[in-house]
C-alpha cells in the first residue's frame, strides 16, 4: 500500500479584550479575510479554525458578512470551528464554574453561528494542567490541542502522529499534539521544504497525522509577514503544493480524524505551556540562562537531553509580576460577589463583565501578553469593575455606602487594607509603606492606578547587545527577532527599588535633584517606602476615617527615631481623597531632610492631544502627561484626559515642590521592543526641619472631575 499522511491544521485567531478597533481591522485585512479567501478558492483543503469571543463580537458588529462565509465552508466540510474559553481565559487561572460557563457560551456561538456543536476546545497559550481533562470532557469537549513539548516532557521523544487519550477522574479526553517544527515551518521555511518532511514522515497504514496547531495573526499581521505569505503568495504555494500531493498527503478536521482513527495510546501531561511561554514565566536571568543552555545543547546536538530541559509554569506569572497578582486576586474577588447573585438577568450581565475581565491577556508577558499595555490592562479591570458594580446594587441596593476590612487579598499571609465604596474603591499594601496600589473610580469603571513597575526582562540583554538592531528584509518567527521601534531605548534601561504606587513616603537629602531621583542615582534617608504601616479605621455615619503610621528610622544608618503619619478623610458621597500628614521627631536630635510623596497615576495616555497637566502659570495642555519638570511653590494643579473625561485635581498645603516625570517601561511586542508610558510620576516634597519630639504637618486633597459633560 502507498505511503501517506494526513495534516491537521489549526488555526487560532483572537485579538484581547479591549484592543483598539483599528488593530481588529488591521488583523481581519492582513490575516483573517486573507485566510478565507483562499480557503473558498481551494475547497480541497480543510483546516480547524478557532475564533475567540472578542473577535467574533467584533466580527459580528463590524464585518458582518465574514462569520457566514465561515458557516458556508463549515456546511460543504471543509472546515469545522473550535470552542475554548469565549473570552479566552487561561482556563487554569480561573475558578471553575467559570471555566465551565465560559466554554459553555462560547460552544452555544457555534452552534448559532455554524450550526453545530463544536466537538475541539483551543486551550489559550495552550497552557495545560492535567485537571483541565474533566473540566473540559465535563463541559462536552471531545479534544483539544496542545504543543509536542508537552508530550517531550511527558516522556515521548520522536514526533507525535496521532493523538492520545488522558483522563481526570475518569473523564476521558483526547489531546493532539502541534508539532513545533511546522509551527517553526510555517510559513517561513519554503514550501518544498514544508512538503519533503511531510513526505519523510508518511507511514504506509496512513493513520498519521502531523498537527500544526498556531496563531492566525502570524499569516499577514506579524511583522514581514503580509508580503511574505499574500502579496508573495507563499499560502497559495503551500495550498497548490497540497493539492498537487493528494495522492499521498490529505488534509482533515481534527474532529473527522479523532472520530475516524483509535488513539495511540494513553498519555499523563505535565503542567505546560509551549516552550517559549514556559521560558517567559521565569524570572529574567533564570530566562536567560535556559535560553543559552537550550542553544547549547542543540548545536551541540543532544536533543535527548532536552527532553528533561524545561522551564517555568504559566502561573509563575502571578510570582513575577505583582500587578498581574493583584488583577487576578481582584477578579477572585469579583467572582465570589458576582457568584453570590441569585439567578437573574442582572447575575447573567455581571457573569458576562466577570467573564471579560478574565481575558488572558493581561496576566502575562513574553513576546506576546499585555502585562505592558495599559489599554489592556485597563480594558480587564475596566470589565472587573462592571460586574462588582452589578453585584452591590443587587446585593446593597442604589444608595451611597462605604465599608473598610483588612484581609489577605493576595493569598501571602500580607495585610491589605481594602475601602469599598458606591463611589471609590481604595486598596492599600499595609505591608509595604502603606502605599495605595488600587484607586478605582467606580463611575467611570477605571483604577487611577492602573500601572506597572519597571524590572529585568530577558530580552533587555539582547537590546543593550543589538541596540537598533536592524529590520530584516525576509519573514522570520517572532521568536528570532531582535527590533526595537526607537533607536537608543538601551539607554533608557531603569529598574524600579520599589513598587510604583501611590501615597510612597520618601526622605532624601534637601540636595536632591530631579535628575537624580529620574535616573535612581539617589539615597534614601529613611525606612518608609516599603516597610510595614500599622492602621487604625474610624467610621461615622456618612464618613470614614483611615489612619496608617510607621515609626521609624531617619539619617545616616537610620539613627534618628521618626513617625510618619497620614490620615484619609472619606466622605461617602464623594470622589475625594484628602490625606493629612504629620512627621514628629522621636530622637533627641534635631533633623533635616526632604520628605516627599510619591503618587503614579494611570489616565492612559502620555502624550497624546487632550492628556496634559494643567499647572498655574503654564499654557493649557502644552505639559504632557509624559513631560519632565519642575515647578516651585505649587498649590494646586491637574491632570487630565479630555478623551476619558477625567481630571485629578490635586491641592497642595503648605505649597510644595513638585517633580513630575513619565514612568515607562521598556518591553517587548509582536512589532518590536518599545517604550511604553505608564504613568505620571510625581513627587511633592517639602524640606522639613525638625526638633526633638516637633510636629511637622502637611496636606494633600486629591479629587475627581467629571470633565465629559455627561
Amino acid at each position: 500500500m502507498d505511503r501517506s499522511i494526513y495534516l491537521g491544521l489549526a488555526i487560532h485567531n483572537h485579538q484581547p479584550v479591549g484592543n483598539f478597533d483599528f488593530v481588529f481591522a488591521e488583523a481581519y485585512d492582513k490575516a483573517y479575510r486573507p485566510l478565507v479567501d483562499l480557503l473558498e478558492k481551494h475547497p480541497n483543503i480543510k483546516m480547524t479554525l478557532h475564533y475567540s469571543g472578542p473577535l467574533r463580537d467584533w466580527l459580528f458588529r463590524e464585518r458582518p458578512d465574514f462569520l457566514p462565509r465561515i458557516a458556508a465552508l463549515a456546511a460543504r466540510g471543509q472546515v469545522e470551528t473550535m470552542t475554548g474559553g469565549y473570552y479566552e481565559p487561561i482556563l487554569v487561572s480561573i475558578p471553575e464554574e467559570d471555566r465551565r460557563g465560559q466554554i459553555r457560551k462560547m460552544t452555544r456561538a457555534v452552534e448559532e453561528d455554524f450550526g453545530y456543536r463544536a466537538l475541539g476546545a483551543w486551550l489559550a497559550e495552550r497552557v495545560w494542567e492535567p485537571s483541565l481533562a474533566k473540566t473540559l470532557a465535563q463541559a462536552g469537549v471531545a479534544y483539544s490541542v496542545v504543543d509536542d513539548a508537552h508530550f517531550v516532557h511527558a516522556g515521548l521523544r520522536d514526533e507525535i502522529f496521532g493523538y492520545y487519550v488522558t483522563e481526570d477522574e475518569g473523564y476521558a479526553l483526547k489531546i493532539f499534539a502541534s508539532s513545533q517544527h511546522l509551527r517553526y515551518s510555517i510559513p517561513w521555511k519554503d514550501v518544498s521544504q514544508v512538503i519533503d518532511w511531510l513526505r519523510e514522515n508518511t507511514s504506509a497504514d496512513g493513520q498519521r497525522i502531523a498537527v500544526m496547531g498556531d496563531d492566525g495573526e502570524k499569516f499577514g499581521l506579524w511583522p514581514t509577514t503580509y508580503e511574505h505569505v499574500w502579496t508573495r503568495g507563499w499560502m497559495e504555494e503551500f495550498f497548490e503544493a497540497i493539492e498537487e500531493c493528494q495522492d499521498w498527503l490529505k488534509t482533515v478536521t481534527l474532529a473527522e480524524y479523532a472520530e475516524r482513527f483509535p488513539a495511540a495510546g494513553r498519555i499523563y501531561l505535565p503542567t505546560a505551556s509551549y516552550e517559549e511561554m514556559m521560558e517567559w514565566a521565569l524570572p529574567a536571568t533564570l530566562a536567560t540562562q535556559l535560553e543559552e543552555v537550550v542553544q547549547r545543547l542543540r548545536a551541540e546536538g543532544r536533543p535527548e537531553v532536552l527532553a528533561f530541559v524545561r522551564g517555568g509554569q504559566w502561573r509563575n506569572f502571578l510570582a513575577k509580576y505583582p500587578e498581574v497578582n493583584d488583577l487576578h486576586k481582584k477578579m477572585l474577588r469579583v467572582h465570589q460577589q458576582v457568584h453570590s447573585m441569585l439567578p437573574s438577568p442582572m447575575r447573567e450581565m455581571a457573569l458576562n463583565q466577570l467573564w471579560q475581565g478574565q481575558c488572558n491577556c493581561p496576566y502575562w508577558h513574553g513576546v506576546f501578553g499585555g502585562i505592558y499595555l495599559p489599554h489592556i490592562r485597563s480594558a480587564n479591570y475596566q470589565h472587573l469593575l462592571a460586574a462588582e458594580e452589578l453585584a452591590d446594587r443587587v446585593l446593597r441596593g442604589e444608595g451611597d455606602w462605604i465599608e473598610a476590612e483588612t484581609t489577605d487579598l493576595r493569598r501571602d499571609t500580607g495585610s491589605v487594607l481594602i475601602v469599598s465604596g458606591s463611589r471609590m474603591n481604595l486598596y492599600f499594601d499595609l505591608r509595604a509603606g502603606g502605599s495605595l496600589f488600587e484607586w478605582d473610580w467606580r463611575a467611570k469603571e477605571f483604577n487611577l492606578l492602573n500601572t506597572i513597575s519597571r524590572r529585568p526582562e530577558g530580552y533587555h540583554a539582547k537590546l543593550r547587545l543589538a541596540g537598533a538592531a536592524s529590520q530584516p528584509d525576509h519573514a522570520v518567527t517572532i521568536h528570532e527577532l531582535t527590533r526595537t521601534k526607537e533607536v537608543g531605548l538601551e539607554a533608557l534601561l531603569r529598574y524600579d527599588a520599589y513598587r510604583r504606587t501611590a501615597f510612597i513616603d520618601h526622605l532624601f537629602s534637601p540636595e536632591t535633584t530631579l535628575e537624580e531621583f529620574l535616573s535612581g542615582a539617589y539615597r534614601e534617608q529613611g525606612d518608609f517606602v516599603d516597610q510595614p504601616y500599622q492602621s487604625e479605621i474610624e467610621s461615622r455615619e456618612k464618613a470614614m476615617s483611615i489612619t496608617l503610621w510607621r515609626e521609624g528610622q531617619l539619617g545616616e544608618g537610620f539613627s534618628v527615631p521618626l513617625r510618619i503619619e497620614k490620615r484619609f478623610e472619606l466622605m461617602v458621597d464623594r470622589t475625594e481623597l484628602p490625606v493629612s500628614y504629620r512627621l514628629q521627631n522621636l530622637g533627641a536630635k534635631p533633623i533635616r531632610a526632604r520628605f516627599a510623596v510619591e503618587l503614579n497615576l494611570a489616565l492612559l495616555s502620555g502624550h497624546a492631544p487632550g492628556a496634559y497637566y494643567r499647572i498655574p502659570g503654564s499654557a493649557p495642555g502644552v505639559a504632557h502627561l509624559n513631560s519632565v519638570g519642575e515647578s516651585e511653590a505649587i498649590r494646586e494643579f491637574g491632570l487630565l484626559n479630555e478623551h476619558l473625561g477625567m481630571e485629578i485635581a490635586i491641592a497642595v498645603s503648605p505649597a510644595a515642590r513638585l517633580w513630575r516625570l513619565p514612568l515607562e517601561t521598556i518591553s517587548s511586542s509582536e512589532g518590536g521592543i518599545e517604550r511604553v508610558y505608564q504613568a505620571s510620576c510625581l513627587l511633592l516634597s517639602w524640606e522639613v526641619s525638625l526638633e526633638p519630639d516637633q510636629l511637622w504637618e502637611g496636606a494633600l486633597r486629591l479629587s475627581l472631575v467629571d470633565t465629559s459633560g455627561g
